[in-house]
């Protein structure tokens, strides 16, 4: 499996037979030029949608007549787990709904918790279940901030965590950068590569931290 960062919460995941599977796709040039990434070039073959803001469900910006996935499913041979929250600690108050994805790919668990805004409950941890690869928001403001992240970290208990949703040179956003996550932490791997491929041998003690520029 790959796993390829193409910026603030869009991943494109490719299985070992080509399966594409993108997540939260973002409009390039969205919120008044806030979010500066580039256009997405990349074809998909199922887009999986967290909530209806601008920066995660620019479905039409998407290459390809990719399946869109707003909840649980089955497509392309894969069932798309899907765990209601919210995007601020409020119970949506602020900020509405937000849709936690889990999914197997060649045997690795993946989970992306799209803007997630609080620490999950007892039934949210039950509902995604085990969790290989957690790609987790760190930058706070619109979603679970550094010491968040680490408390949803410690209830999923995945063996490689990959941060997204922070601040870069092109998010104009009032987000954290995401050195403020890594602070302190060991085992941190900054590649210089936007893209990691990923194994079950892979999945073995000690946890990672894997930082992936985006790619665009």
């Amino acid at each position: 499996m790959t796993v390829k960062f193409l910026g603030h919460a869009c991943f494109l995941i490719t299985s070992s037979d080509g399966v594409r599977i993108m997540t939260d796709p973002y409009e390039p040039g969205g919120f008044g030029g806030q979010i500066g990434y580039g256009t997405i070039t990349d074809e998909a073959d199922v887009v999986l949608v967290s909530h209806d803001h601008a920066d995660h469900n620019y479905v039409q910006g998407v290459p390809g007549s990719p399946t869109v996935v707003r909840g649980p499913q089955q497509a392309v041979g894969i069932t798309f787990e899907a765990t209601n929250s919210f995007h601020d600690d409020t119970g949506g108050s602020q900020r509405g709904s937000n849709v936690v994805f889990a999914l197997e790919v060649d045997g690795i668990r993946v989970c992306h918790l799209g803007d997630l805004g609080h620490a999950l409950t007892e039934e949210q941890v039950s509902s995604i279940g085990s969790v290989d690869v957690l790609l987790v928001p760190v930058g706070g403001t619109f979603t679970i901030d550094a010491k968040g992240a680490d408390q949803v970290i410690g209830q999923l208990q995945p063996a490689v965590i990959i941060p997204m949703h922070y601040k870069t040179a092109r998010v104009g956003l009032p987000i954290a950068a995401v050195d403020g996550f890594l602070a302190g932490k060991d085992n941190v791997e900054r590649l210089d590569s936007s893209s990691v491929e990923l194994s079950v041998e892979d999945l073995t003690p000690p946890q990672r931290i894997i930082v992936l520029p985006p790619a665009n």
